[in-house]
């Protein structure tokens, strides 16, 4: 599992990403997003950030990317709407 968190300062800039990395994965919270691991799709996560985002960085800018293994998902503790995640249960808004 990845976790992809970021912040831009630029509205544009911060709803492109999020256009872009939520092709990967969904969204856990604003701007955090839980992403299924694979080497190929973490590497065109990076390339993008690289190509694309790393030259739009202003001051506090910044992308986190955290590769959890399947021993780290396992001390993933969730509350609330994110225990459903583990569940086999469909919910309607």
């Amino acid at each position: 599992m990845l976790i992809v968190a970021y912040d831009f300062s630029d509205n544009l800039t911060r709803a492109k990403f999020a256009k872009f990395i939520h092709k990967f994965g969904r969204k856990i919270q604003y701007s955090v997003y839980e992403i299924r691991n694979s080497p190929r799709i973490l590497q065109n996560i990076k390339t993008e950030v690289d190509l694309v985002y790393k030259k739009k960085f202003e001051g506090g800018d910044s992308v986190l990317i955290f590769q959890l293994c399947e021993g780290d998902k396992k001390k993933v503790m969730r509350y609330g709407y994110a225990e459903n995640d583990k569940k086999e249960v469909v919910i309607f808004e």
